[in-house]
């Protein structure tokens, strides 16, 4: 891989001159919010174990309560077991959805279209607030191919030197993809695994039957959600984005704008001849065709998707065309894998939890997952409340175990069952707790780690920026959610 020479760049730690354009002596002051996420960013920092820690202290505390709840230590054992290795075709589909959007991301074309979108902008604000709308736009697809993506359009459009763009609040705007978007898309996995029979755990089946698109993604209300949430986050990139003294350039943060580029390369011996020759790639490409054209042709292209086989299929047949030579697929390949280690290592201890949660029973028959659902109906007056309810509890459980929607089947089964119990509609309670469960993820730097290492930035850089995304878009986010469940009709599960 070659390298291009960016412009000369800042020495970190290196104070430029006050009169000069990279000005730095001044700080904008910070409002309440931003103070606040410094705050808690600091205070995640020193305390806030790894996500993987959470997951464990989540099975030892699951576990614990199965037992005080009435449930042997032998039957929680065997459902930890039992339990762990149910989610492994979900964990790999789940994986390969970051994976694929990141080979995709990564591919030649992309990186063209990449460096023309990146001339466009023409102020720092309008490049950032280009960023956030584009960010959110394609996590509605891919999430993984909205955070690479938008993450190496925030270096093309930082190496410009006739604008000057806040390089953090362009990796804030870039990451909106994971605080706000990806949820509501063809990529959420709660809404993924809903709508797949195969998928959903045996336990959880008969609580919520198949949820299919046409009842979460693909609804008005979700439009509407959609539409809010993108006008909001443009109003906020837009207002937060610094000007003047303000403003901290890539420079002035001494960060490395260099960018891999892809060069032309030959075979050094002839066992390499088929890695850099097209011929392979086109008839992978048109043996898929024609499945792809009898699979699409059978129905609604979006319904045909929300099969994860078939969306994680097209998206790999895809990478493999747009990087066109073996070799260059199988560079990306390994560069995209540690994008799906949390997803490979933390999954399976989540299919446990959910398994202990729904079959360890007490003396009179009740799982730990009943008593919770209990809990929730208590609480809840009507489906107005519940709704007020879910969102509080998703964006809470969001903050301290952020999964990307991996802990869902861990939390669907009494979340579900009481929407049963109150008549709130099953779809759009998968949608309420789609929402506010990505939210935290603007405070919670987990999510933020392939973007961070991309941009060569730290958590604090990002979240005084994303923490006013948060605590504008929640109460909103909250009130819209309920306010919408009231235009749907409770449906019972649906059963294959």
């Amino acid at each position: 891989m070659s390298k291009m020479s960016p412009p000369p760049l800042a020495e970190p730690g290196r104070t430029l001159p006050k009169d000069g354009p990279g000005r730095t002596d001044h700080e904008p002051q910070r409002n309440i919010l931003t103070r606040f996420s410094t705050f808690m960013v600091a205070f995640a920092e020193k305390w806030f174990p790894d996500a993987y820690v959470f997951v464990l202290l989540a099975v030892v505390i699951v576990a614990a309560g199965a037992v005080l709840h009435g449930g042997t230590p032998a039957q929680v054992s065997m459902a930890f077991g039992e339990g762990f290795w149910k989610l492994i075709p979900f964990t790999l589909q789940m994986a390969l959805v970051a994976i694929g959007g990141y080979v995709v991301a990564m591919s030649p074309p992309v990186a063209t279209v990449m460096r023309k979108v990146a001339t466009w902008p023409r102020t720092g604000r309008g490049a950032v607030v280009m960023i956030g709308l584009l960010s959110i736009g394609l996590s509605l697809i891919n999430w993984g191919i909205a955070m690479i993506f938008c993450g190496l359009l925030v270096k093309q459009i930082a190496r410009r030197s006739d604008i000057r763009l806040d390089y953090r609040a362009a990796g804030a705007a870039a990451y909106l993809c994971l605080g706000c978007g990806f949820t509501l898309g063809i990529s959420s996995s709660a809404a993924q695994l809903q709508a797949n029979a195969t998928s959903i755990p045996s336990s959880l089946l008969p609580i919520t039957g198949v949820i299919g698109f046409g009842q979460t993604i693909l609804t008005w209300q979700n439009l509407v959600i959609v539409l809010v949430i993108t006008l909001i986050s443009a109003l906020v990139c837009y207002f937060s984005t610094p000007e003047g003294a303000g403003v901290r350039t890539a420079e002035d943060l001494g960060v490395s704008l260099e960018m891999d580029e892809p060069v032309s390369r030959k075979p050094t011996r002839p066992g390499e001849f088929l890695e850099y020759s097209p011929i392979l790639t086109i008839l992978i490409v048109v043996l898929a065709s024609g499945w792809a054209i009898e699979t699409f042709s059978s129905g609604n292209p979006l319904i045909v998707m929300s099969g994860l086989n078939t969306y994680n299929f097209v998206f790999l047949m895809l990478g493999i065309l747009l990087h066109w030579r073996p070799r260059n697929l199988i560079d990306t390949f390994a560069r995209a894998m540690p994008s799906a280690a949390g997803v490979l290592l933390q999954f399976p201890f989540y299919a446990g939890i959910a398994q202990i949660l729904t079959t360890v029973t007490n003396g009179h028959g009740a799982t730990l997952a009943d008593r919770i659902s209990h809990w929730f109906v208590g609480l809840s007056i009507g489906q107005t409340s519940f709704s007020f309810v879910v969102s509080l509890y998703s964006a809470f459980m969001g903050f301290f175990i952020p999964s990307a929607g991996g802990k869902w089947v861990i939390e669907a089964p009494y979340v579900m069952h009481a929407a049963n119990e109150v008549h709130a509609h099953l779809g759009w309670t998968v949608m309420v707790y789609n929402i506010a469960e990505s939210l935290p993820n603007f405070i919670n730097p987990f999510w933020m780690l392939p973007l961070l290492g991309l941009l060569g930035l730290k958590s604090r850089d990002l979240i005084g920026y994303t923490s006013v995304q948060f605590f504008v878009h929640l109460p909103i986010m909250m009130i819209l959610g309920a306010v919408l469940m009231q235009t749907f009709t409770y449906v019972p599960p649906i059963h294959p």
